[in-house]
């Protein structure tokens, strides 16, 4: 299992009204990405208002700006999470990762969309963790 470290750069106010599991998926998932040696720039970036937008981390990948989506669910119940990734969830990540390159103005020469879906497991197993890199795209 991976373990990130937990800092207050690495939290957000708005977590504390996340499940337990929302937020130990997207600690994973950070400390999953900064193994691969991508390194963070924000975690629950948010801009408020009528086009507002969330996204769960934005991660730097040797100047390739990495938007990504941290799906989470316990057991098999429910389905996959990579189930949860609907046309209208990839639809609200990409408005929000406009948003935050409007904002933000990273010097990136390429951005792409990841998805990270984390299983965990009500017994003693350790949570499964599924990276796809270019999960979406724009179009």
């Amino acid at each position: 299992m991976v373990h990130a470290p937990d800092s207050p750069r690495s939290r957000a106010p708005r977590l504390e009204g996340r499940p337990a599991s929302g937020r130990a998926a997207e600690a994973l998932a950070a400390a999953h990405l900064e193994s691969l040696g991508l390194q963070i720039r924000a975690r629950n970036w948010r801009r408020d208002g009528r086009e507002g937008g969330e996204l769960d981390i934005v991660a730097d990948d040797n100047g390739c700006c990495v938007f990504v989506e941290v799906r989470s669910r316990t057991g098999e119940d429910k389905g996959h999470p990579l189930e949860s990734i609907t046309p209208q969830k990839r639809a609200h990540v990409i408005r929000a990762a406009r948003l935050y390159l409007e904002a933000e103005s990273p010097s990136a020469a390429a951005y792409r969309f990841d998805v990270v879906a984390v299983t965990f497991w009500p017994d003693p197993r350790p949570p499964d963790l599924l990276h796809i890199p270019q999960a979406f795209e724009t179009s």
